[in-house]
């Protein structure tokens, strides 16, 4: 079946979208574009465009809840295939300020979930490669 359109753009609503323009290109790579004072778009490198608009009176989503506003959507990077990348990616994640949501069940989760300056969830995955 043929496509109704081509994906163009993740776009987050925050409240600053160069500095969190500047956080996600620290986190997955590529340069932040601005378009103008409302509206910054991040290619990732080998990956989709991330855009982030301004919206004044943003209200971060809510992680975990599902009874009101939700967690929306989050992003998942690909942190490396073993425990100390994701060691090493949740050192760096932290320092650039984002925010530990879940850290919990390691044991039976390969992933660790925070959220990013403007509040949106994001997530660390260890993937192992075959």
């Amino acid at each position: 079946m043929a496509s109704v359109a081509r994906f163009r753009n993740v776009v987050l609503d925050c409240p600053d979208p160069h500095v969190l323009a500047a956080f996600y290109a620290a986190v997955a790579g590529g340069t932040p574009r601005p378009e103008d004072d409302d509206w910054v778009v991040l290619q990732v490198p080998d990956g989709p465009r991330i855009a982030f608009q301004r919206a004044e009176g943003h209200t971060p989503p809510e992680w975990p809840r599902a009874d009101r506003n939700g967690q929306q959507l989050h992003l998942d990077f690909d942190a490396g295939p073993t425990w100390a990348d994701l060691d090493a990616a949740h050192e760096r994640v932290l320092a650039l300020g984002a925010r530990p949501l879940d850290l919990q069940d390691r044991e039976t989760k390969d992933f660790q979930v925070y959220a990013d300056p403007a509040g949106h969830p994001f997530c660390l995955c260890r993937i192992e490669r075959s």
